[in-house]
């Protein structure tokens, strides 16, 4: 999956695939986490965050999104 650099003190890339809604984030430390039927809009929120780490910690990890580590 391709992933969009991004700036943050936590986050280092971001990829959505569509099809499967699946969130692919890539952390500073390396390690790389697919977050499981993520919609579109949670994706476009989270690339247009002022903070990108603070929205996915409310709007994908507190939202309950199965995941996988996948790096």
């Amino acid at each position: 999956m391709n992933r969009i650099s991004v700036s943050s003190s936590n986050l280092a890339s971001v990829g959505y695939d569509l099809s499967t809604q699946v969130l692919e984030v890539e952390f500073l430390n390396g390690s790389i986490y697919q977050y499981l039927g993520v919609p579109s809009s949670v994706y476009d929120g989270l690339m247009a965050a002022s903070s990108h780490g603070s929205y996915l910690d409310q709007h994908v990890k507190r939202a309950g999104y199965s995941y996988r580590k996948t790096g």
